[in-house]
């Protein structure tokens, strides 16, 4: 199945989770597709740069890899997971990675904000601290999916036979004058009593 598909797919569950462990399993499943897709994309540009292509954004994409997979650590797999429930090892096709890694920094920043409510509600610590370090997790994930997008931007170089909305149309507003992501609210965050 192709990448896109899978990670709307994600979106969609997160959005329809209601309780915290539902939410926590889809907060994994999008870790675990931000590692699959990463990985997916390592393969497509290495072999992009075997063609003379740069390898920069393999690099990149193999550290967004690891970060996905350690977001996913944080948060820890779901004991009522089955392996053939997550969604990432469906994954067959990445038909248009800019599409994807847009859709995926997207998923990431809805997986952290989901996090981020379970947090807030939680009434035991291991809960709080699985939430806290998923949503640090993911944070750097989605920074170094805004690098991945950076890079194949510039490589791509500006051309008519670019397809839709590049990085630099779609990502610029969100970034700080040093080019590195901005926004978001500071909300504090202290840990369940006990």
């Amino acid at each position: 199945m192709d990448a896109l598909r899978l990670i709307k797919a994600t979106r969609h569950a997160l959005a329809e989770a209601r309780t915290a462990p539902d939410v926590m399993v889809e907060a994994w499943q999008a870790c675990r597709m931000t590692e699959s897709v990463a990985q997916t994309a390592a393969l497509a540009l290495t072999e992009r740069a075997l063609k003379g292509g740069g390898c920069g954004p393999v690099e990149i994409a193999r550290a967004l890899a690891e970060a996905g997979a350690h977001a996913a650590e944080c948060i820890g797999r779901p004991p009522d997971e089955p392996v053939t429930g997550e969604r990432a090892t469906r994954l067959s096709a990445l038909a248009d990675l800019g599409a994807a890694l847009r859709e995926l920094r997207v998923l990431i920043q809805e997986a952290s904000e989901s996090l981020l409510v379970v947090a807030c509600g939680a009434d035991e610590q291991e809960l709080y601290w699985s939430c806290v370090d998923g949503v640090d997790a993911a944070f750097q994930a989605r920074e170094l999916s805004t690098e991945l997008l950076r890079a194949i931007d510039e490589e791509a170089g500006p051309g008519p036979e670019q397809e839709g909305p590049g990085f630099r149309q779609v990502e610029r507003a969100a970034l700080g004058p040093a080019g590195r992501a901005t926004g978001g609210a500071a909300v504090r965050l202290d840990p369940p009593p006990g």
